[in-house]
């Protein structure tokens, strides 16, 4: 059964959506994107540059790194260059399992099942709150016992707790061998000089959003990582990690952090 879609409260998946124009969305999710937009006009380059990110360093993943399975939790609506898509073109053999907990994005799942002959792809409706759901069901597609990335782009800064986004992540990583990676972009405020515009807009969408985020400053991402083996440049601005070379030098830092580590 599909669960119950509320389209009067903006969701994080959609108003995502909107932001990188697309138009699976609803008005309550178009108003709150406009609404933070208008406040912190830079939330529409954090959009694109987690979009990015996740390009980079899913070819990272599938090229150098030789990973071949994908546990994408989070994925949103989708979009051009799923992590699918990206994964397949490198590897055609890769094999991607998707979770996210809006209704929404389970009725769009078929566009995100729709990979190489020579790999799998799949849809999980659940919960970054219930990892044991998440595990076993994606035991169906991946082989636990092989490396798995483990994907969580802007997602983790909706568990409001540090101690349960840590202990949420060590759950995933304890199912995982060595080779595994972690990889996670999430919200802060530390590049708010003055943390007046983007606080404000953070402030308004937790006040109206049925998925109030808690930004977390470098330190704070930075122990999402401990006992694993940060990849250069280790904890970065979303548009800092490994970009692609242009001759107009580095591109421009985003409010928000980036990192890819490999389980020992």
């Amino acid at each position: 059964m599909t669960p119950e879609l509320d389209t009067t409260v903006p969701h994080s998946a959609r108003v995502w959506n909107h932001l990188l124009g697309g138009k699976d969305n609803y008005e309550a999710d178009q108003r709150a994107a406009e609404q933070f937009r208008a406040v912190f006009p830079q939330i529409v380059d954090i959009a694109l540059a987690d979009r990015a990110f996740l390009g980079r360093s899913v070819r990272y993943l599938a090229g150098e790194a030789g990973v071949r399975q994908f546990l994408d939790i989070g994925t949103g609506l989708p979009t051009m260059d799923n992590t699918h898509e990206v994964a397949q073109r490198t590897a055609p053999d890769s094999r991607i399992v998707y979770v996210d907990n809006d209704p929404l994005v389970l009725v769009h799942a078929r566009a995100l099942l729709t990979g190489t002959p020579e790999g799998a792809c799949d849809y999980i409706h659940a919960d970054l709150r219930d990892p044991g759901e998440i595990l076993e069901k994606a035991a169906a597609t991946l082989d636990l016992a092989r490396p798995v990335a483990i994907m969580l782009l802007g997602v983790v800064h909706f568990v409001q707790d540090d101690g349960e986004a840590r202990r949420l992540l060590a759950r995933l990583l304890d199912a995982v061998p060595s080779g595994s990676h972690l990889v996670i972009t999430h919200a802060t405020l530390d590049f708010d000089e003055g943390r007046t515009a983007q606080a404000q807009a953070q402030a308004d969408w937790n006040e109206k959003s049925a998925n109030p985020m808690v930004p977390r400053t470098r330190e704070q991402f930075t122990r999402f990582f401990d006992g694993l083996e940060l990849l250069p440049p280790g904890v970065v601005s979303m548009s800092r990690w490994r970009p692609e070379h242009t001759p107009w030098g580095s591109p421009d830092e985003v409010a928000g952090y980036a990192a890819v580590a490999r389980k020992p």
